[in-house]
């Protein structure tokens, strides 16, 4: 998994590219956890092929931590990983566009 961070302002993306499983999902874990200065998450899934339970506890986890701030989004999510949050009901927990 490759992630890529750019800022405007407080405003923070993290593009994710490859796979986010459980070898993966610490390292995405990680760098939202150092993003400390930010008030807004947007995170692009554009290249993103796979999201495994693991992945998606971490999603959870940020989706709770940003709505204390100005919130997370999730960008560009491909038909494969939009199934995935529609089966376990992520689809209607997180900010998806």
């Amino acid at each position: 998994m490759t992630i890529t961070k750019s800022q405007n302002g407080t405003s923070f993306v993290l593009a994710v590219e490859g796979r986010l499983d459980t070898a993966t999902a610490p390292e995405l874990e990680k760098e939202i956890q150092s993003l400390t200065e930010a008030a807004e998450l947007i995170i692009d899934f554009s290249k993103l092929d796979y999201i495994s339970s693991a992945g998606l506890r971490v999603l959870l986890s940020a989706h709770k931590n940003f709505a204390r701030k100005s919130g997370l989004t999730i960008i560009n999510v491909s038909e494969t990983v939009l199934e995935v949050f529609d089966v376990t009901g992520f689809r209607d927990i997180l900010n998806i566009k």
